[in-house]
């Protein structure tokens, strides 16, 4: 069974920066684009961000341009979120997710597999 594993989640004071890592077992990412979703409580899975499968090209929400940037290590059959100038806002489950369509994109019914997510915690 596929499987995508992330990392780096954890508490941060607003303002601060966190890098998250969605690593893959049992197959290669480099053939999916990779997206990343986050989840409040209370709300709807939302996407993040996501990235084509030779990273050549991004997409990001409204919410978090200018401040998070996804990027891929093929190599290491790993993808990252950077996040900076974290804000309270930000707190949710973090996901990763790989999916094989022709383009990447930030709707959920879009990828096939996901991670079990890592908590973000963005508090004073």
């Amino acid at each position: 069974q596929l499987q995508l594993v992330e990392s780096g989640g954890g508490l941060v004071q607003p303002g601060g920066s966190l890098r998250l890592s969605c690593a893959a077992s049992r197959f290669t990412l480099g053939y999916y684009n990779i997206g990343w979703f986050r989840q409040a409580p209370g709300k709807e899975r939302e996407g993040v961000s996501c990235i084509s499968r030779i990273g050549d090209s991004t997409n990001y929400a409204d919410s978090v341009k200018g401040r998070f940037t996804v990027s891929r290590d093929n190599a290491k059959n790993t993808v990252y979120l950077q996040m900076n100038s974290l804000k309270p806002e930000d707190t949710a489950v973090y996901y990763c997710a790989a999916g094989s369509k022709f383009y990447c994109s930030l709707v959920v019914p879009t990828y096939d597999y996901w991670g079990q997510g890592t908590q973000v915690t963005v508090s004073s």
